[in-house]
């Protein structure tokens, strides 16, 4: 088969760069192609994919903003593998990564795969303690991070491979965003595809965000899930309710604590204070295990939030998600 990376981008030429250095040190021999498809940017990176003419077969396509869903379903129909491997910009990926997931597909084939992150030694404490946030399984599971169950596994689009089957059967991503990841999981399995987790093809995924980007990214998470949930409520679950639990109970566990019972408070910080000590030791940094700290606060605060607004309006008053949260739909 032959690969085809499809990578969007917007208003990110540093990161591209760093992305396309680490395919040039892909430890590949078979060909493969690079498409990169810069979404309406303003700070374009056309220079960015030149200076690669001699080291990749690449590609480059400018067209209007319509949300990283559409772009990418615009770099599957304009390339020319059979089989597409789907990267953010802000990924960089180690130099097996190709190898693994050819030996993956060989082992078992599927038609949809998504691979974990992991965060470089390079990348800044916030971007590790995020990253510790959003992979550990002390905090989400372990989903983001490569522990959930493997042969029915929801790929995510920083690190996700399609096959040019299964796109021309779904027509790829919808125009929710965030939210596209899991719709087309879902579509896929309505039509029989199978979906499934390559533990071993990992990338590292630099997140090129601050607390405030952070806290809107994960509130935006937040007010997803119940959409989808009124489109597939037989893929609902009830893990989807925790971070919003979770508040819940932190709110009332200092109301208990203001009338005399301190037990409830305790126990949130017998957890915050095994976030702590794993973060610590992990990333060997104690300023990484207090980033950490306020990572976990923000993703839980955040997505139990948006969860909770968006479950109010759409599960329970019925409104239409499109004029409740517009923000969420791309016009392509």
């Amino acid at each position: 088969m032959k690969f085809s990376f499809i990578i969007p981008v917007y208003n990110r030429p540093d990161e591209i760069d760093e992305l396309l250095q680490s395919l040039v040190l892909q430890k590949y021999d078979q060909a493969y192609e690079v498409v990169v498809v810069e979404d309406g940017s303003t700070v374009p990176c056309r220079h960015i994919t030149d200076a690669y003419q001699e080291k990749l077969t690449i590609s480059y396509y400018f067209k209007e903003n319509s949300g990283p869903g559409d772009s990418r379903n615009f770099g599957m129909r304009k390339a020319q593998g059979d089989y597409f491997l789907i990267l953010d910009s802000d990924c960089i990926l180690p130099p097996d990564y190709l190898s693994e997931v050819e030996k993956a597909l060989k082992l078992n084939y599927v038609d949809c795969f998504g691979g974990p992150d992991k965060a470089l030694d390079s990348f800044s404490d916030i971007q590790k303690a995020i990253n510790f946030s959003m992979t550990s399984f002390l905090t989400t599971g372990g989903i983001r991070g490569g522990s959930e169950k493997i042969d029915k596994f929801q790929p995510r689009s920083f690190n996700m491979g399609l096959s040019k089957k299964a796109f021309e059967a779904s027509q790829g991503y919808g125009n929710i965003h965030p939210g596209e990841d899991p719709d087309l999981s879902i579509r896929l399995w309505k039509m029989n595809f199978e979906t499934r987790l390559f533990p071993n093809a990992y990338v590292y995924h630099k997140r090129r965000i601050d607390w405030s980007k952070f806290y809107k990214q994960v509130n935006k998470f937040g007010k997803a899930r119940p959409i989808l949930d009124s489109w597939y409520p037989e893929y609902s679950k009830l893990t989807f309710f925790f971070p919003t639990l979770f508040l819940i109970g932190f709110i009332a566990s200092i109301l208990f604590w203001v009338l005399g019972i301190s037990l409830f408070l305790a126990l949130y910080g017998l957890y915050f204070l095994a976030i702590f000590i794993v973060s610590t030791i992990q990333n060997k940094s104690l300023k990484i295990g207090f980033f950490s700290l306020v990572a976990v606060m923000t993703q839980f605060y955040g997505y139990g939030t948006g969860f909770l607004k968006s479950f109010w309006n759409i599960k329970l008053l019925k409104k239409k998600p499109q004029e409740v949260f517009p923000e969420l739909f791309f016009k392509n």
